[in-house]
């Protein structure tokens, strides 16, 4: 088996593919669709083909300078984990959207820009160069901004607005980072960099350019305000941001950078675990008071992306699986939330909740999807959420950031009464809105999905607790 070229096909496949679909919608839109299924349904099966060649520390490279230095393409433990948990789940997307989409407009540029996210993320995850890096991060923010702005209502359209100016400026903020660690290394190279940093912390400078800009695209405070306001953009587009591909860009890029490849001073160790808190907590408040449907479930996602970087920051290997198991978890369930919401949304054409009441009597398969993967995102066992929000906290604690950890704790309180109060409120109680049906089969279809492996991921959760372990070991090894 050519692992080369199964890494090339499932980078190149979906960011080229993206541009047939205008013209497969010439012949039919049923052609179009069946195009962009497959499109994405490359990526997803080209990484599960990845995953025994990098069991156990192997890696898959393609060299490709093109004049600033190093490898194109690179496939480890990590790089393939976040590539099949992303590329699964916009797969699940994809075949949601058929149903919702189908009504508007625009649906051509719609598939082309939903395929080439995918195509711009699974570049960035296999980029083993800073400018690679940068270059396929500025495409998925020009796709989004599209995304976002897709009704172009005037008032949208400068919510998507908002959204591309502050996750641009936090890649130029990014930018001038790697020309820092380029002139301390001489390198962009990650392997390189790696070997010639020795261990040896970036410049502080460095550090924080950097971190704004994964901040920034991660949406977490005090840079998310645009995540909340892209509730504006349909549904599976949210679910695309929110739960499965976009704020996973910045986590993923923390772990790959900071874990894997450069260190952070001691300070820092302190600084990212506390901002991650104060974002978990702020945004948690938010949720609590906020009656826009998507708004809470947004504000949750910023709440939860928190828990990641805690994961991430705190160092101790127990804490490391856990934030990569959220990565899986939260991006099964969240993205289970999101499309519920817009099954929800299209039946009674609003998003206030005050509006809502009794819907579980109208929509029941929708009701228990959304219920049980909450379940998983307030951590409830034996969902796959309580496992990996387990881990993360209690490796807080083995580090030593006890203050931190009982933030989160109280974090994780405050998401079973947002979740429990937005399904109330929805579901449960006095009929308020006649709605006729849940949607086409394709979408209830892929909410139960989503809701199911939310339940079997944590039953069955050794099987992706080995995957962890193996991208677990990556990070150890780096990028080198």
């Amino acid at each position: 088996m050519n692992h080369e070229l199964i890494l090339g096909l499932l980078v190149f496949t979906p960011l080229l593919g993206a541009f047939a679909l205008p013209l497969a919608s010439l012949v039919s839109e049923k052609f179009r669709n069946a195009l962009a299924f497959a499109a994405a349904c490359v990526p997803a099966l080209c990484s599960a083909l990845l995953v025994p060649a990098v069991l156990g520390g192997g890696t898959v490279s393609i060299d490709m300078p093109l004049g600033v230095g190093g490898s194109f393409l690179y496939a480890d433990g990590l790089a393939v984990f976040m590539a099949l948990v992303s590329s699964s789940l916009c797969v699940v997307i994809v075949v949601y959207s058929f149903g919702y989409i189908r009504r508007y407009e625009e649906r051509s540029e719609y598939y082309l820009m939903v395929v080439l996210f995918l195509g711009a993320m699974m570049g960035l995850v296999f980029s083993r160069n800073l400018i690679y890096l940068f270059v396929f991060w500025e495409i998925t923010a020009f796709t989004c901004w599209r995304l976002i702005g897709f009704f172009r209502e005037p008032a949208i359209v400068l919510k998507a607005d908002k959204a591309f100016f502050i996750t641009v400026f936090g890649a130029l903020a990014m930018l001038a980072g790697f020309f820092i660690v380029y002139e301390e290394t001489g390198s962009f190279d990650l392997g390189v960099i790696k070997a010639r940093l020795g261990g040896a912390p970036i410049p502080d400078l460095a550090a924080a350019l950097i971190l704004v800009g994964i901040l920034s695209k991660s949406a977490t405070l005090p840079l998310h305000t645009w995540l909340p306001d892209a509730g504006v953009a349909p549904s599976p587009v949210t679910a695309l941001l929110h739960a499965a591909v976009l704020v996973k860009i910045g986590v993923y890029a923390f772990a790959r950078l900071f874990v894997a490849t450069m260190c952070l001073s001691g300070a820092w160790g302190v600084v990212v675990p506390a901002i991650a808190a104060a974002s978990a907590l702020v945004s948690a408040g938010a949720a609590l008071v906020e009656t826009d449907m998507k708004r809470i479930i947004a504000y949750s996602t910023v709440s939860q992306i928190g828990f990641i970087f805690l994961g991430l920051s705190v160092g101790t290997e127990t804490a490391l699986a856990g934030g990569l198991l959220y990565i899986l978890m939260h991006g099964i369930a969240k993205g289970g939330l999101f499309l519920c919401a817009g099954i929800v949304e299209q039946a009674t054409h609003t998003k206030d909740i005050t509006k809502m009441g009794g819907l579980a009597k109208r929509m029941p398969l929708t009701a228990a999807a959304f219920l049980l993967c909450a379940f998983s995102v307030m951590g409830i066992p034996p969902f796959g959420g309580f496992f990996s929000k387990y881990l993360v906290i209690s490796g807080a604690v083995g580090a030593g950031q006890v203050a931190i950890a009982a933030a989160f704790v109280l974090g994780a309180c405050m998401t079973i009464l947002y979740l429990f109060r937005l399904f109330s409120a929805v579901f449960m109680g006095e009929e308020k809105i006649r709605v006729e049906g849940e949607g086409t089969r394709g979408m209830v279809g892929s909410v139960t999905f989503l809701a199911a492996l939310s339940l079997l991921s944590g039953v069955l959760v050794a099987f992706p607790s080995a995957f962890v372990r193996d991208a677990l070991a990556a990070l150890g090894g780096g990028a080198g």
